[in-house]
């Protein structure tokens, strides 16, 4: 069971120059990932007058989402990860892939990188807001809850797939794509209803910006329950248990 593989690490690892290094370049890809997502449906409200939630709104909103998070993944690959996302983290941590000492570390640098990203975008654009993660009319805490359990699901199964698993082969080089596919689709599917988010660092950046909290809880504990599920769905039934644990550079 994935469970017995998990790992607190040693608070040496807090300094070690390799998860320093790791965390920087997770806070990098957070801040081009955010500054490009974010950036672009602030600019698609300015060119029609608040007009971003539209279907073409939404369509421009998956496309963005999608080549940010393939750029940033691919850049971050070779050093953390790429991980880009708190949730994806959590799910790595639970399969036994990542201690829990560079979790933290991680998951400080994604918060810092999205929050910095949206105070860039703020004083860049003059003073514009970034808007915060809300649920569109007519649907609940709960709804949401569903929605970001199930597409998060479906984000970390990709990534296990395509980026953990040992046995990926050379589809291992498609990983960031099919991330980033995955992410456009979600938005595409759940984009009208509670913003698509599957990453609580993108719902925090803009939060702490536009000091806008309400239903924030839902971004966060639908991404890590739909992260844990995927985590040992894929371990428990896909990934051969005697395979030996993998360097926490690949994953």
């Amino acid at each position: 069971m994935p469970i017995s593989r998990i790992a607190i690490g040693s608070p040496a690892e807090a300094s070690h120059p390799d998860a320093l290094k790791a965390a920087l370049a997770e806070f990098i890809s957070m801040l081009i990932f955010v500054f490009a997502g974010e950036g672009s449906g602030m600019a698609f409200s300015k060119l029609t007058n608040n007009g971003s939630n539209t279907p073409a709104g939404l369509v421009a909103a998956a496309i963005a989402h999608a080549f940010a998070l393939f750029v940033a993944v691919s850049v971050g690959a070779n050093i953390s990860g790429g991980h880009v996302n708190p949730a994806v983290t959590f799910g790595a941590f639970i399969g036994g892939h990542i201690s829990l000492i560079r979790s933290v570390l991680y998951w400080i640098a994604q918060l810092l990188g999205a929050v910095v990203a949206c105070l860039l975008l703020k004083f860049s654009t003059g003073g514009l807001e970034t808007a915060a993660f809300s649920l569109s009319s007519g649907v609940s805490v709960w709804n949401a809850l569903v929605f970001e359990i199930v597409m998060t699901f479906g984000l970390v199964y990709t990534v296990y797939a395509t980026a953990v698993d040992p046995k990926k082969g050379n589809i291992g080089i498609i990983a960031p794509i099919a991330i980033g596919f995955i992410v456009g689709a979600n938005i595409l599917a759940g984009g009208a209803f509670d913003g698509a988010s599957m990453n609580p660092a993108v719902s925090f950046g803009p939060a702490v910006v536009s000091w806008t909290w309400t239903g924030h809880w839902v971004y966060w504990l639908g991404p890590f329950i739909g992260a844990a599920i995927a985590a040992v769905v894929y371990e428990v039934f896909f990934i051969n248990q005697t395979h030996e644990q993998l360097p926490t550079t690949e994953y």
